[in-house]
């Protein structure tokens, strides 16, 4: 497998990530410039309207499951266990991630929302126990 086939989908989750920070500091501007006192939410208090709490909740998200993620590729890719497989999870994953970051910041469905967080906890989990197997199995 390709560097670059490898490394598109940790891209993309970076560019997510890149993206929900700036929509959060648009959402979080448009409520400042409409009112909202700093003196309120200097110290992270809960008084950003909802849509500056849901984009600031969604960027936070990023630096939680997909840390995993992360770690995954940084250990697999130099131990050369990046076939075709893991790419295709990892394509899995990202797409779980965009429309989890989508739902989230738009109608925020819980339920939703859910079944496209915990599709990727189990693809990230089919990751890990395929990488381990292959790592211990030597396969």
């Amino acid at each position: 497998m390709s560097v670059q086939m490898v490394l598109l989908p940790v891209f993309l989750m970076v560019l997510l990530t890149i993206g929900l920070m700036f929509y959060m500091g648009r959402v979080r501007s448009r409520a400042l410039q409409s009112g909202l006192k700093i003196r309120d939410i200097a110290l992270n208090q809960p008084n950003w309207p909802e849509d500056a709490a849901k984009a600031s909740n969604c960027f936070s998200n990023q630096f939680e499951i997909p840390v995993l993620f992360y770690a995954l590729v940084a250990l697999a890719l130099p131990l050369r266990q990046m076939d075709l497989v893991m790419v295709l999870l990892s394509w899995v994953f990202v797409v779980s991630r965009f429309a989890h970051a989508y739902i989230f910041i738009t109608s925020n469905h819980v339920p939703t929302r859910f079944s496209a967080y915990f599709a990727g906890v189990l693809v990230l989990m089919a990751m890990w126990i395929y990488f381990a197997l292959r790592i211990l199995l030597v396969i």
